[in-house]
């Protein structure tokens, strides 16, 4: 069974989106927070609750980060 693929936008960023698998999701992340000199347990968080499906945790840790994520790809 193929893995999910998943958008992340950095919206602090205008026009920064990756397609990432969803256990990429926290990587991907954490290293654009590492860029701005922060690091958050909320990365690991987001791709926990992208990967269960509980959309709506995801889009609440997600505005916390300043990230949108979306499938893209079953």
């Amino acid at each position: 069974m193929r893995d999910r693929l998943y958008r992340v936008s950095d919206r602090l960023h205008e026009g920064r989106t990756v397609a990432v698998r969803g256990n990429e999701i926290a990587h991907v992340v954490s290293a654009w927070l590492a860029e701005l000199g922060a690091d958050s347990p909320l990365a690991d968080d987001l791709e926990r609750a992208v990967r269960v499906g509980d959309w709506a945790a995801a889009r609440t840790v997600g505005d916390q980060l300043s990230v949108y994520v979306a499938v893209i790809a079953a």
